[in-house]
């Protein structure tokens, strides 16, 4: 994708942009961690974002072999193992309950007693033969064998004991946390932090687009992501271009 950029005349520059402030006269600062500020007249903000972590141990040890954080991406290579779930969301509710289209046996651990997905979802998995349960429980550490995932410790919050519980791989949903930090000046967004956009992509703040895991919406794959970044890519042109057209000095002829 790079090398696709640079054959239409793309800069690419590798640096840390620490934030996005917009100016008085429409412009936008974007500061780097070192070096000048660049200022723009459009900006896409493409940050992604990162699923919030237990911070176990094993957890980055056995990252992609065994430990996953989405189940559409790497369900399919668990065929016929038993995986756990982590979470008690609607995310770890439904991919759960997708899980189970590969896996032999889904457990669901969760850290209280009681789900904070929405019953419906909860109600489904129930039902679901290949689902099961494990409340008020939190995992201690992730153990493997062989570079792969073999079990969970486990702990039961009340009573204190310790559990181990076999599993081929582990899906963690416990948050999803998006880049959002960067923009110095407020923009709508949802109760989980992510960007609201219109139809164009762009944010509440006038020139300031966003797209991919950064804005709000259903799916976040790499297919919606570019998606995205298309339609901003051509609204923010478009916006560029029409200011540049409205502000460009009016010449007018007046003939003898």
């Amino acid at each position: 994708m790079a090398d696709h950029a640079l054959t239409f005349g793309a800069e690419l520059v590798t640096a840390r942009v620490t934030s996005i402030t917009p100016q008085l006269d429409g412009l936008k600062r974007i500061e780097l961690e070192e070096g000048e500020p660049y200022f723009a007249e459009a900006v896409i903000i493409t940050a992604g974002g990162h699923p919030r972590k237990l911070e176990v141990p094993g957890e980055e040890e056995f990252a992609g072999r065994g430990v996953s954080y989405c189940a559409v991406c790497d369900g399919a290579f668990f065929k016929g193992q038993h995986l756990a779930v982590i979470g008690g969301g609607d995310a770890a509710i439904e991919e759960a309950t997708f899980l189970t289209r590969y896996a032999s046996a889904v457990t669901v651990v969760h850290r209280r007693g009681e789900f904070r997905a929405q019953p419906l979802l909860v109600e489904r998995a129930r039902q679901n033969g290949r689902v099961d349960f494990l409340l008020d429980r939190v995992v201690e550490e992730i153990q493997g064998a062989a570079g792969r995932v073999t079990r969970l410790q486990l702990r039961h919050l009340p009573s204190g004991q310790h559990e181990e519980l076999e599993v081929g791989g582990i899906f963690i949903f416990v948050g999803f946390l998006p880049n959002t930090g960067l923009l110095a000046a407020h923009a709508d967004h949802d109760a989980e932090g992510y960007y609201l956009t219109d139809a164009n992509m762009m944010t509440s703040v006038p020139g300031v687009y966003a797209a991919g895991d950064v804005r709000a919406q259903l799916t976040r794959q790499v297919t919606t992501a570019v998606g995205d970044a298309t339609t901003a890519a051509l609204a923010a042109t478009k916006q560029v271009e029409e200011e540049r057209a409205a502000a460009a000095p009016r010449v007018s002829a007046v003939g003898a």
